[in-house]
């Protein structure tokens, strides 16, 4: 990802995004204070999609994407009272390829650092 193409895709398939949170979840690298991510920048794109789910509530997961960056995934959440959970609600992908018609998550968030 560059600043020139910011932010790229911002529909990330659920099994990208599944393996991006496993990454982050599996990273066990002590962060030195000069790379420690304090905060991300947050396409308006990716958080009206999002918005546009029209759900009660929205899940920012953390993730690891494919260039090795700490990232935000939105997921639309419903609470649903009969099992007392909160439920993902994704979106339908746009377009063709790999997110064409299938459920995404919105992503497109930079770091700070480095960006």
């Amino acid at each position: 990802m560059n600043e020139e193409t910011f932010p790229g895709p911002i529909q990330i398939p659920v099994t990208t995004a599944n393996e991006w949170e496993q990454r982050y979840i599996d990273d066990s690298a002590v962060e030195d204070s000069k790379k420690k991510v304090k905060a991300f920048l947050i396409p308006k794109e990716s958080l009206k999609k999002v918005l546009d789910l029209n759900t009660e509530a929205v899940w920012a997961y953390l993730g690891i994407n494919d260039q090795k960056e700490k990232t935000l995934l939105f997921v639309g959440a419903n609470y649903d009272p009969a099992t007392k959970k909160w439920i993902n609600v994704y979106g339908i992908g746009e377009g063709d390829g790999e997110v064409g018609g299938g459920d995404v998550v919105y992503d497109g968030a930079r770091p700070s650092p480095p960006f």
